[in-house]
């Protein structure tokens, strides 16, 4: 009999064994779903970018639109603001603020930053997630470029053209005995040349500077209405305001000239009309 057991017992033990590492597998493949799916609401919410390696050359201009609760507006521009501080001048600048209370309770408000390119984009996720902490969402996430390296490039290649242009000229203006009508032309030339080489100058110093910082504007609005959109109706009305009152304005200009006219045909149907009339009874 216990002979008899010990193989009943072996495959009970084998049984629970499998059992266990089946459950712990479902387990473990049930956490991996939760992380996918964390992971997935992750990328959905994160907003478009582009690093800024991806593009060299390429100068960025990011902008960011946010909807939240008007009373929680000022609280998340403010801790937008400290973490541009603490970056510090170097890598953050603020530089430009606004905040304006809309009606009774709706807020607009913005903060503008110059970024160090290399953590623009994780600047703008930080300021997303500040957002999302404050029960807000971001609604609209735009990022623009500019190939300023290639701008850089022509205006390099083309300073070194004027720059060799420009030394013949002045070697041909050291000529001695050179007539005074072709040495004006060829100083009016040189002129050029100067006046042509300082405009690609401030050129290439403008792109060097949009390399060097990256633009980034935050913009919160309030209300059931994505940004925007309240700001289109609220045009829309003062277009509509604006032309009832130039239609009144073209009224209150004719109407006089109307009630002129209108006094002239009544005066000539009942007297112009009455007097051929009394004529041919005479006649």
């Amino acid at each position: 009999m216990r002979k008899a057991l010990v193989p009943v017992l072996v495959l009970l033990a084998a049984g629970c064994s499998g059992r266990s590492d089946h459950d712990g597998g479902r387990d473990r493949g049930g956490g991996g779903g939760s992380a996918e799916n964390s992971a997935s609401a992750d990328a959905a919410s994160a907003p478009a970018g582009i690093a800024p390696t991806a593009a060299p050359g390429v100068a960025f201009n990011y902008k960011y639109a946010f909807r939240l609760p008007a009373e929680r507006i000022s609280a998340v521009q403010e801790e937008h603001a400290q973490a541009c501080e603490k970056l510090g001048l170097a890598r953050c600048r603020i530089t430009g603020m606004y905040y304006h209370l809309t009606g009774d309770h709706d807020v607009e408000a913005r903060l503008d930053f110059k970024l160090d390119p290399a953590i623009a984009r994780a600047f703008g996720k930080e300021g997303i997630a500040a957002v999302a902490h404050a029960d807000g969402r971001l609604v609209t996430s735009e990022i623009s470029g500019t190939d300023a390296g290639a701008v850089i490039e022509r205006v390099n290649r083309s300073q070194a053209d004027q720059a060799e242009a420009l030394r013949k000229i002045e070697a041909q203006l050291a000529r001695p005995g050179l007539p005074g009508r072709e040495r004006a032309e060829l100083q009016n030339q040189a002129q050029q040349i100067r006046e042509a080489m300082a405009a690609g100058k401030a050129e290439k110093s403008e792109k060097q500077e949009s390399l060097a910082r990256t633009p980034m504007t935050f913009a919160y609005e309030s209300g059931d209405m994505a940004p925007g959109v309240r700001r289109s109706l609220s045009d829309g009305f003062a277009n509509l305001v604006g032309a009832l009152e130039w239609m009144l304005l073209a009224l209150i200009t004719v109407l006089p000239w109307l009630v002129v006219a209108g006094v002239a045909w009544l005066g000539w149907r009942r007297f112009g009309r009455r007097r051929p009339t009394a004529d041919a009874a005479a006649a």
